[in-house]
């Protein structure tokens, strides 16, 4: 069975629902606290969303260095998937597993609009 890590920070609120969906997807969810230094074995990580260390741009500072952002890092440059979600995609943002980084809009306020993507490369 396939094993599927679920990184848990302080104020983390969607672990749980991350987990739920593992387990629906038929792997077994296995959870990861921020201060773990092993990966217990796991075939893939997810750094789920929710509001740890606040909703704010470069939340995800903080939480790249964690312990297990650590093996994360090291891990996923062997090849392990892993998929962040809502703030787990800012951690892997300053985490260096996804390049760029995340800036404020120019207008300083939320926007919300469908946009067009084009995948150039799978």
């Amino acid at each position: 069975m396939t094993r599927v890590g679920v990184v848990t920070f302080p104020g983390t609120l969607d672990d749980r629902d991350a987990a739920r969906a593992v387990e629906i997807a038929g792997a077994q969810a296995v959870s990861l606290w921020h201060k773990d230094a092993d990966l217990h074995g796991v075939d893939a990580v997810v750094i789920p969303g929710g509001f740890s260390y606040g909703d704010y741009l470069r939340c995800g500072a903080i939480a790249a260095t964690a312990p297990v952002m650590g093996e994360i890092v090291r891990e996923a440059g062997r090849g392990l998937p892993v998929l962040g979600i809502c703030n787990g995609f800012q951690i892997l943002c300053e985490s260096h597993l996804l390049p760029g980084a995340l800036i404020r809009n120019d207008h300083q306020k939320f926007l919300c609009r469908d946009q067009v993507l084009r995948i150039e490369n799978a």
